[in-house]
């Protein structure tokens, strides 16, 4: 007999409320163990892989990829059989795995989260890799089509389909059919059955193909209000257009349009959605002053050529980063109050020991802004290593939420785009924010004559609630002072 646990969308850390599915790396049927990876879930600031709570037989998938979730709700039932407790922890009760494992509950109320973010007895695991028989055995299973056939990404999530010689077999639990095999087994016949099943956050799914679905929603066309022409009610291509046409002909307002046909709409969610959220709130909470600075940095740049060839850092990438990065580090030891923040709820300046240095970074999944921990602390080795880690991770989309918490002060470096300087917004609990823009050759008055020089811009936004203009001003003087001139660093 069944002995479902049902796993509930946990909180990472972070205060967060949802999370979107990216992918499934487990399927129905499959065989699971503890810690093993069960899916690829994007939070508001990173994609995280969330580990197995229980060992035992994937008997259900509450919800497709692509699907946004609150925390809390459960996505996922896993068959333990006979024996329910996850490894070394008492039996749990209410179908909750037991205190302090992922899932389970916490000190303070809370529940805890993933592997590395709160409390736990067990031990991570890679997911292992399938064997042979395991393929093999999963060979009748419905095939996904090709990207190219259907797109990727959001809009276009991969539709599954029978191969050649294949059979679809819905996989039912309890009478229903459940996950994507529902929906392959509708596209092909069984609408009855699948019309009733339910997506998202509870919501009828009319049937029809992904790049149909994404031509709908490009058009502003609801496809619940619209009646399928396609075997087993299956919604075409043909019938969106009638539905548009009747819609236009109505002298109606499609809902979601707002320009021309052929006008791409993006869903607001993950890293972007919590970007903007931060950003309005930074904008309209903290009085922003920002100031600018066009200093001559040539000596840097040919101290930069001569400190690359040095074995220290072999191997290491010496970018004009790195030395806007140390001279900040400089300057933050002469004026500490740069590196504060202001606590509306204690009414206090809290002035910052280590300075964690967030370097913002642009991902496919929007801005980020990871920070280096006690960075101050760095050699100048040391620092260029960990921003080349950090920058990296951030790319692949690998960061972890942990690593973005906490930040004291942050760099832009907005002159990798070609851009000269711009007006940073600052990263909300932080008091300053530097950009640093690109270093192009200009004229410019060297030695009493004009010739040709490195110059870069410099613009510090800064919270005037902490930070007044004097101290902006001379903090912002000290670190075009080290780039200008890098033996400076020997007074600091």
């Amino acid at each position: 007999m069944a002995n479902l646990r049902e796993f509930r969308l946990p909180d990472v850390g972070e205060g967060l409320t949802e999370g979107e599915i990216l992918q499934w790396l487990v399927a129905v049927g499959d065989t699971v163990t503890v810690n093993q990876p069960l899916c690829e879930v994007e939070t508001a600031k990173a994609a995280v892989e969330l580990p197995s709570p229980y060992a035992g037989t994937v008997a259900e998938l509450r919800f497709e990829a692509g699907t946004t979730v609150d925390v809390g709700t459960p996505i996922i039932a896993i068959d333990v059989g006979g024996d329910g407790a996850p490894a070394a922890s008492p039996p749990p009760t209410a179908d909750e795995p037991a205190a302090g494992l992922i899932g389970g509950p916490a000190p303070g109320g809370r529940t805890s989260v993933l592997v590395g973010y709160g409390p736990r007895n067990t031990e991570a695991k890679r997911r292992p890799r399938r064997s042979g028989s395991a393929v093999a055995a999963r060979a009748t299973a419905p095939a996904v089509l090709p990207e190219a056939d259907y797109g990727s990404g959001p809009d276009h999530p991969p539709l599954l389909a029978t191969a050649p010689d294949a059979t679809v077999k819905p996989v039912r639990h309890g009478g229903l059919e459940i996950g994507r095999a529902a929906e392959a087994h509708a596209v092909v016949g069984d609408a009855a059955t699948a019309a009733t099943a339910a997506h998202g956050h509870g919501r009828p799914r009319p049937l029809a193909k992904p790049p149909v679905r994404k031509y709908a929603k490009d058009l502003g066309v609801d496809l619940t209000q619209v009646r399928g022409s396609g075997d087993g009610g299956v919604i075409t291509r043909a019938d969106v257009d009638a539905a548009l046409a009747d819609t236009d002909t109505a002298g109606g307002v499609r809902a979601g349009t707002a320009g021309a046909v052929g006008d791409q709409r993006i869903p607001i969610k993950g890293v972007r959605k919590h970007t903007a959220a931060a950003m309005v709130a930074s904008a309209f909470t903290a009085p922003h002053v920002t100031e600018f600075l066009t200093i001559d940095v040539t000596r840097m740049m040919k101290l930069r050529t001569r400190l690359a060839a040095r074995p220290e850092l072999a191997g290491l990438k010496v970018s004009p980063l790195l030395f806007v990065a140390k001279a900040l580090l400089l300057a933050v030891r002469r004026h500490p109050m740069v590196n504060s923040s202001w606590d509306e709820t204690a009414q206090e300046i809290v002035v910052h020991g280590p300075v964690n240095l967030g370097i913002a970074a642009a991902t496919p999944r929007g801005l980020v802004v990871p920070n280096v921990k006690d960075a101050g602390r760095l050699s100048l080795a040391e620092l260029a290593g960990a921003l080349a880690d950090l920058t990296e991770t951030a790319r692949a989309g690998r960061t972890a939420p942990a690593d973005m918490a906490g930040g004291t002060i942050t760099i832009t470096n907005v002159g990798v785009f070609g851009v000269d300087t711009g007006t940073p917004i600052l990263n909300p609990g932080e008091s300053a924010i530097l950009a640093f823009g690109s270093v192009r050759e200009m004229p410019w008055v060297h030695k009493g004559k004009i010739r040709a020089r490195q110059v870069t811009q410099l613009a510090l936004s800064f919270d005037h609630r902490i930070i007044d203009g004097e101290l902006g001003s001379r903090f912002l003087a000290d670190v075009g002072a080290l780039l200008s001139d890098p033996g400076t660093a020997l007074v600091f």
